[in-house]
């Protein structure tokens, strides 16, 4: 999914260095850009399936399935092969199905051996009602149990589930259905492929057949994957390929779709976003239930526990009939509404979960306020109906347990919302506005004009002032800045930025102005990536969950046999006068001393604080590390992290930059230097190698430090000598550029001198490039891939955190093991291909050790992919960001370091929730059951108990929401600048 990452790679130099100068726009008054007339008959989109088909003996078989299928309606073509026995069937997915096509060929008399698979759609949906880790596995076992659905993962903090299904069988609205059998609220969040999607409102429609005829001119534009009406609120959300098509364009077409009088006019709109709108609905839900609560539980306590210590409380006693009293009266009907037009949230819960099979928290606490409340009703018919009865109801109980149980998930919801405030601020960093350009054949700017960012699209040029933000990804093509990326990749210095470099969309131009051509727009970019990347990871389950999932199985079963158990330990010794009778309370007996007890065991239980222990963890951890440059794939990448061993590193683009650079020059006879270099210069300047590169940017390098002109010397009789170096005539002179064999082999002699030269420099691990002029050796450059600055304290920093540090090259010997020297590495393996450096990580797994792997090539991915925890450079290579579990945007090893440390700061946050969560409950639940109150006096009274089950959720999420206060261990500062190696000759 990221493979665009870091503005991102490869695709964009190849699509920003392409046409620049070529007129993006027609100059135009408006922003509007030419397309076809779409064509009043819709397009219908049709769909293609495989089977493999057993028992086709002759051409008759293929003629009767082909004829049978063929009067299916919404059937466009059948293909039978008997030799292959398959049968490839284009169909209208609006009319038929795979699945009827299926039995169709099943009624023939034929099995289908294999229904095809390859077309799997994913899906995510909100849920909403979730508690505990039980609710999210029950509706993962009733998403799993529909037809076509392969994979089901719900995310109980992120409340989120991401389905991958086979859209020939199922579809979103089914699955919507069957999450709403198993009794939770859900909406659809996006359907299918991550595309782009635009959102357009609608003006000067007045009737439906007017919405359907620019619905149907959307959908004929080529490049529109779907079309979404809402005729009532004349809005439309359309899913495009930008490749094809972009935002403007089709407002065009909306307009383009009206004629005579009927006109039509689009704009952008932008939906409020789902998951905040609804967490915000959620928690404003909670308060008012919470308060409305209050409003009758206030008074309740009032009346129960306060005035009737007050000397004007007597009144309460006052018998209205028989024995029941005004305050009893008062009670009861306050305590109603509460239990069960409040609380019915409770009952619907506890409904469903036991429908399912199995027990939650709603459960728990329906038991236990109906036991209070129904037990409380029975004293008021005793009342009632006796002229003699005298009982305590427990009407306190029950109301001010449904109050404080709201209190406590409307505090959690809040805390909750807070786990995901790294991902927010990521996503709010592209500005709403941008500056426009349209340029002529020369690249000239003909007009200017702001629009929304939603309606850039790609290979527009934007025009990016000092102090704006970068709207969307692109290339550099006209102008010189400093670009502010630290809320992308964490780098606090601003990275100069020229013509061909790549900016991230959501970073800062600090001082010059840029014209910048968009090459990534929409769900393309860095940013969008990074977020998708980030909110996928936190739906992942981490391997440490999987203790709660086991607990949470028998956890609610366990706690009402407790209870119940409690009730009777209680209430037999009471009638059977084991212990005093001056243990119970006053007005109050030994069923309702028990009673109390059990009802306590009941709510202070609390499985949601298990449920939360992992999730909330991951999710401010996985926020937090993308606020800091690091993006870590998942809980199972989260949770191997921190048992790592054993970090190998790649040599080239990791330890080193990987652009090889001269960093000494060495003169064999009096020549000066500038024309030294502009000779070698001019020779290398037609050869492609990377060495050569570095001698031609030596030379400019040189001429920039002395301010001298470039003078373009032209050389004749180019010719490359394969692993040797080049040769060609430059101004008249014989220059020969290569190794020590060129220069063998063109019988240029070497002097010991030189022999000298080119021995120190190979133990430097540097590579040395001859020059000779006119037959004689005038010079020689030594080229080396500097190591990058942080690399020896990244090497000791590991060191200190008991993790040892690996080499594996391709690279010679020696070259691998003078590096290796440097940076304090003692194990190095050089001359290694790909599938060697995965044997290498494989053979170290089979010693029992944990492997982390940091690359940046795609020579590098089989390794990345073979180890434990694989970390790819950001500025590396799709495929390698690819197979990665972690990515280090800023391609800064300390993040290495940051990322291991992270990982161990994160399990042990989670670990300390578990022990919070099950200490809590390992305590809690004797001290309710009252074991404490013979020696002591002290018992939990229910509502206090349930406060407490409210207060353990809430702990546990303020335990996670402490790592957003997480620092790095390690920070490098580079005070040495960019190294200058003009000088060293």
């Amino acid at each position: 999914m990221f493979g665009r990452l870091n503005g991102v790679n490869n695709k964009m130099e190849a699509e920003g260095k392409d046409d620049l100068k070529v007129p993006l726009l027609q100059p135009s008054e408006s922003v509007a850009v030419s397309v076809s007339r779409p064509s009043p008959k819709r397009i219908r989109k049709s769909k293609t399936v495989k089977f493999k088909i057993g028992g086709i003996k002759c051409a008759s078989c293929v003629v009767s399935i082909e004829s049978a299928l063929g009067k299916l309606q919404g059937i466009e073509s059948v293909a039978v092969s008997p030799i292959q026995g398959q049968a490839v069937i284009r169909y209208r997915p609006e009319s038929i199905n795979a699945k009827t096509i299926k039995e169709a060929v099943d009624d023939l008399g034929f099995q289908v051996d294999e229904f095809s698979e390859q077309d799997i759609a994913v899906c995510r949906l909100r849920i909403k009602g979730m508690a505990c880790t039980s609710c999210s596995e029950s509706i993962e076992r009733a998403l799993l149990t529909v037809d076509g659905v392969k994979k089901a993962v719900v995310g109980l903090a992120l409340e989120e589930a991401k389905i991958h299904f086979d859209p020939n069988v199922t579809d979103s609205d089914h699955l919507l259905r069957s999450i709403e059998d198993a009794g939770f609220g859900a909406d659809l969040i996006s359907s299918g492929d991550e595309m782009n999607k635009v959102h357009l409102r609608l003006k000067g429609l007045s009737s439906p057949e007017e919405a359907a005829i620019v619905q149907s001119s959307l959908e004929s534009v080529e490049g529109v994957d779907h079309v979404e009406m809402d005729s009532a609120g004349n809005k439309v959300t359309i899913t495009y390929d930008p490749d094809l098509t972009g935002p403007r364009s089709l407002i065009q077409c909306v307009q383009e779709a009206g004629h005579g009088p009927n006109f039509y006019h689009a704009s952008i709109y932008t939906p409020p976003r789902r998951g905040e709108a609804e967490q915000q609905h959620e928690i404003e839900v909670y308060r008012n239930q919470f308060l409305w609560s209050c409003l009758f539980s206030v008074p309740v306590f009032l009346f129960s526990m306060v005035f009737p210590m007050l000397p004007y409380g007597n009144w309460l006693n006052y018998k209205l009939h028989n024995m029941l009293t005004i305050g009893m009266l008062l009670r009861w009907v306050l305590c109603t509404p509460v239990q069960f037009i409040i609380g019915r949230r409770f009952y619907v819960g506890s409904y469903h979960a036991l429908k399912r099979g199995f027990a939650n928290m709603d459960v728990l606490v329906a038991l236990g306020t109906n036991a209070a409340y129904f037990y409380s009703l029975y004293i008021i018919v005793k009342a009632v109906t006796s002229y003699s009865f005298e009982g305590q109801d427990f009407f306190e109980t029950s109301v001010m347990l449904i109050s404080f149980i709201l209190l406590g998930k409307y505090l959690e919801v809040v805390a909750k919302g807070k786990t995901s405030d790294a991902l927010a601020k990521l996503t709010d960093l592209a500005p709403d506005t941008a500056f426009l350009l349209n340029l002529d054949g020369d690249g000239n700017m003909i007009s200017e004009m702001e629009i929304s960012t939603q309606l850039i699209q790609r290979n527009d040029v934007i025009k990016i002032v000092p102090g704006a933000k970068v709207p969307v990804d692109g290339i550099v093509i006209r102008g010189q800045s400093h670009v502010n990326e630290s809320m992308i990749t964490g780098e606090a210095r601003p990275i100069a930025k020229r013509p061909g470099d790549k900016v991230i969309g959501g970073t800062v131009n600090e001082n010059g102005c840029l014209l910048v051509k968009a090459t990534h727009v929409g769900s393309e970019t860095a940013l969008s990536q990074i977020v998708q990347l980030v909110e996928a990871a936190q739906l992942t389950r981490a391997p440490v969950q999987k203790l709660a999932d086991r607990i949470s199985k028998f956890f609610v079963p366990s706690v009402v046999v407790a209870a119940f158990l409690t009730w009777l330990c209680w209430f037999i010794p009471g009638e059977a006068g084991i212990y005093p009778r001056h243990w119970i309370p006053k007005a109050m007996d030994g069923f309702e001393l028990a009673l109390q007890f059990g009802i306590s065991v009941l709510v202070v239980a609390c499985p949601c604080a298990l449920g939360l222990a992992t999730p909330t963890a991951v999710m401010v951890a996985t926020g937090k590390g993308a606020s800091q440059g690091i993006l870590i794939k998942g809980g199972n990448a989260l949770e191997n992290a921190h048992k790592v061993k054993i970090v190998i590193f790649d040599k080239t683009g990791t330890l080193t930059i990987g652009k090889p650079m001269v960093v000494n020059t060495m003169l064999f006879f009096h020549v000066p230097i500038q024309e030294f270099c502009d000779l070698a210069a001019a020779a290398e300047a037609n050869s492609e190698h990377p060495l050569a590169k570095a001698v031609v940017d030596h030379a400019k390098k040189l001429h920039q430090q002395y301010g001298s002109n470039i003078d373009h010397l032209e050389a004749k009789d180019f010719e490359v000598h394969p692993g040797a170096g080049v040769t060609a005539n430059v101004g008249g002179k014989a220059v020969l550029v290569g190794n020590r064999r060129l220069m063998l082999d063109c019988q240029v002699p070497l002097s010991p001198e030189v022999e000298d030269y080119m021995s120190e420099s190979e133990q430097l691990a540097r590579t040395c490039v001859l020059v000779a002029i006119d037959g004689r050796i005038a010079g020689a450059f030594a080229v080396t891939d500097p190591l990058k600055p942080e690399a020896e304290r990244v090497v000791s920093f590991l060191q200190s955190m008991n993790i040892s540090s690996i080499m594996v090259t391709g690279d010679n010997w020696a070259t691998a093991t003078a590096i290796a020297r440097e940076v304090g590495i003692g194990t190095v393996f050089a001359e290694m291909d790909p599938l060697g450096k995965a044997e290498k990580i494989k053979e170290l797994q089979m010693k029992g050790m944990t492997v982390a792997m940091v690359g940046d090539g795609i020579n590098d991915s089989p390794a990345l992919v073979a180890a434990d925890v694989g970390m790819a450079i950001g500025a590396g290579t799709d495929v390698a960001i690819e197979a990665a579990d972690v990515v280090l945007i800023k391609s800064n090893l300390e993040d290495v370091i940051t990322a291991i440390d992270l990982s161990r700061k994160t399990l042990s946050r989670i670990r300390l929730n578990y022990v919070w969560a099950l200490g809590y409950n390992v305590l809690g639940m004797p001290i309710a059951a009252g074991i404490l109150f013979p020696f002591t006096g002290i018992r939990l009274p229910p509502w206090l108990a349930g406060a407490c089950m409210a207060a353990s959720s809430l702990s546990v999420v303020c335990s996670s929401l402490l790592l957003q206060s997480y620092t790095k261990p390690l920070h490098v500062q580079d005070t040495r600048g960019p190294v200058d190696y003009s000088n060293s000759v």
